[in-house]
């Protein structure tokens, strides 16, 4: 009596041996992530304003950018960290240019293992208007006299040295200011606002979705509106509902603390 049984399938080694290959890159890829300071050759290059204002468009980087004396006026100088690897997919790259006041930057990275982080310092001339549209990443911005009016979908914004009119955004990341300006406005999805202010403002406007927010101020008295919906509640400076320095402090969740700066 004979039977019959079904023929065994052969497991084709390569394939076996590919796969095994890429979950060893797979995991090794979650261990680390790229880093821009790694490049130890960043690129420069030179761009031509046109007009009183510069729109800086990225898409996926850190951004720095500086106010400089030593800039021809009408002239930015950018410089490019660029680390990344792909392992199945096309090489990474990244690309700049300039239409009219608009300089873009963006970063293609995608593949099955895609690794990649960027890095750019914006040297701009001062006189300049500046705004700033950013995806992902980071926003570190000093000496500014002029208008600053930053953007970020994922990262943080930090401003130091400034006295122009300043304006900050993010969709979920920190805004802090470290300023002389009259104005700031700041408002975050999610994370907290630190702002500090080295003059009398005429007005301040803090909103945050969740997150603390603190306001330390020169000696004056001052219009104060805050709210929180779970949170503490700690204002120190003189107020006046008649004064002409207004600051509001609102957050839907977290401490909001207005007090005078040491």
């Amino acid at each position: 009596m004979s039977s019959s049984r079904p023929p065994r399938t052969a497991v084709p080694v390569r394939a076996a041996a590919v796969a095994g290959a890429v979950a060893v890159l797979l995991a090794g890829a979650t261990a680390c992530g790229a880093s821009a300071e790694d490049d130890s050759e960043p690129e420069r290059r030179s761009f031509a304003v046109e007009g009183r204002t510069l729109t800086v468009d990225s898409d996926d980087s850190a951004l720095e950018i500086i106010a400089a004396d030593g800039n021809p006026a009408g002239e930015i100088t950018v410089t490019r960290w660029f680390q990344g690897s792909v392992v199945v997919g096309s090489d990474p790259e990244v690309s700049w240019s300039m239409s009219g006041d608009r300089l873009k930057l963006r970063m293609n990275c995608t593949g099955v293992v895609a690794d990649c982080a960027a890095k750019h310092r914006i040297e701009v001339p001062r006189g300049i208007t500046v705004k700033v549209e950013d995806g992902d990443g980071s926003v570190r911005a000093r000496g500014f006299q002029d208008a600053l009016d930053i953007r970020t979908g994922d990262g943080s914004v930090h401003v130091t040295d400034s006295t122009g009119p300043l304006r900050l955004r993010t969709g979920d990341g920190s805004a802090r200011a470290d300023v002389t300006s009259r104005e700031v406005r700041a408002h975050t999805g999610d994370g907290s606002v630190h702002l500090t202010l080295g003059a009398v403002p005429d007005l301040v406007e803090s909103r945050t979705g969740d997150g603390s927010v603190t306001i330390s101020l020169p000696e004056a008295t001052y219009r104060v509106s805050t709210r929180t919906g779970d949170g503490a509640v700690d204002v120190s400076v003189p107020r006046d509902e008649t004064s002409a320095h207004v600051v509001s402090a609102h957050t839907g969740d977290g401490k909001v603390t207005v007090r005078t700066a040491n």
